[in-house]
């Protein structure tokens, strides 16, 4: 797929999901209101950064949020980064970027509730660590915890107390801990990776992964410090998540990718359960976890690291198996975030090494529009299957994925700050 043909793309789906009012009956405003990977706002942050492009009109985001805020947000506990005001303030920090000004009150007022409610979890996560507990994974994860909000806040107050205090908690989350006779990493959860009890993971596990896992926690580290936001114990912590990564590192054909989690009897044995080809997608996999450890290799000045990451995230995308095990589109695990966190590494990479990244991205994007089909086709196609036309597994998410690989220039407005990739 060339650059024309993903912006052509990109523009069905935003034509098809142009109004509230003229969608597709399955677009409903209402359900999944507040939600950011199902619900209009994520519809709304395609149209934004379309428009912060000049390619689209604001007209269309403004009425995507307008159908979606006619009635209040929930904000507090039964909130998160995806769900509820916390949410709708990343979509308004994305328009504000977009329109300088734009949302400045309605920011404000969120940025209160957001501020108090970091302020009572991190209480509440320092009283489990006090006590000895192990944590849940919403404490922490990108999707509902706190490295979630974290990558808010180093957009809205990247030197505020706010942002100062969920870094002390990360590094806080690196020191051991010990359960049952078993010294364990202190982001080991007792339930499964779905963050509810599971018979399949007797003794919890530790999870790897960028949406629910400790690749979060060395993302939001490595961001923070690449931008001169640092704490104490910031460089230790990097490294002891990197060490637990390189110890569960697994040798493939081409080279080393890390499992999506550890068990209890994996940590007890020191050896993994056998397992197949696994997807190097952005939520689990070689993709989002080599991102993180790029990142991190750059906040540490780790040339040595920075070459392992992106040659195992080279090697991903060229690995027949890895790519067979990718089934779906979206972006959380699917070509539309692949192609994203490609472009994303790419930017950051050796001169080499980014060429060739950039290489694979018309592979992987072809994969989002069969040959011979019509863009037209192939958008209506995508807001009307299974996926539907959300932003994490659906469409609004590939149009999005779709503009920030057709060209040269990163995302306008910083909309991907929710997957902690940049």
């Amino acid at each position: 797929m060339n650059n024309d043909t993903a912006l052509g793309l990109s523009a069905s789906i935003a034509d098809r999901l142009a109004h509230p009012g003229t969608a597709p009956p399955t677009v409903s405003t209402q359900a999944a209101r507040q939600h950011l990977a199902l619900g209009p706002i994520g519809i709304a942050l395609l149209h934004i950064e379309r428009a912060a492009a000049g390619l689209g009109p604001w007209q269309r985001a403004h009425d995507w949020l307008a159908a979606a805020t006619r009635r209040p947000f929930t904000s507090g506990a039964d909130s998160h980064p995806f769900y509820g005001a916390p949410a709708l303030a990343h979509v308004l920090a994305c328009a504000a970027e977009g329109l300088p000004g734009a949302y400045a009150r309605e920011l404000a007022l969120l940025d209160r509730r957001i501020f108090d409610d970091v302020q009572r979890r991190l209480d509440d996560a320092h009283r489990r660590v006090d006590a000895g507990q192990l944590p849940a994974l919403a404490e922490f994860d990108a999707i509902r915890g706190l490295t979630g909000f974290g990558g808010y806040l180093l957009r809205r107050d990247p030197a505020g107390p706010a942002l100062q205090s969920i870094l002390d908690y990360c590094v806080r989350l690196t020191e051991p801990l010990t359960h049952q006779g078993d010294t364990l990493p202190g982001w080991w959860t007792l339930s499964g990776p779905s963050g509810r009890p599971d018979d399949q993971f007797p003794g919890g596990h530790s999870n790897t992964g960028m949406a629910h896992g400790v690749g979060s926690v060395l993302a939001l580290l490595a961001l923070c410090a690449r931008r001169g936001t640092k704490v104490s114990g910031h460089s230790q912590a990097l490294r002891t998540i990197l060490a637990w990564l390189d110890h569960w590192a697994t040798a493939t054909t081409h080279d080393g990718t890390w499992p999506y989690w550890v068990t209890r009897d994996e940590l007890r044995t020191g050896q993994l359960a056998p397992a197949g080809p696994r997807r190097p997608s952005w939520c689990y996999g070689t993709a989002g976890i080599a991102r993180a450890q790029q990142l991190a290799a750059l906040a540490l000045g780790d040339p040595t690291r920075r070459a392992v990451a992106e040659n195992a995230f080279l090697n991903a995308l060229t690995d027949p198996e890895q790519l067979w095990a990718t089934t779906d589109t979206g972006l959380c695990h699917g070509f539309a975030g692949l192609a994203h966190i490609t472009g994303r590494a790419a930017a950051d990479a050796a001169p080499e090494t980014a060429n060739q990244l950039r290489a694979v991205l018309p592979d992987l994007l072809a994969t989002l529009l069969p040959p011979g089909s019509k863009p037209e086709d192939a958008g209506t196609a995508l807001i009307d299957g299974a996926p539907g036309a959300g932003l994490l597994d659906g469409a609004a998410g590939i149009g999005l994925g779709l503009l920030s690989t057709s060209g040269t220039a990163p995302p306008r407005t910083h909309w991907d700050a929710f997957l902690l990739v940049a």
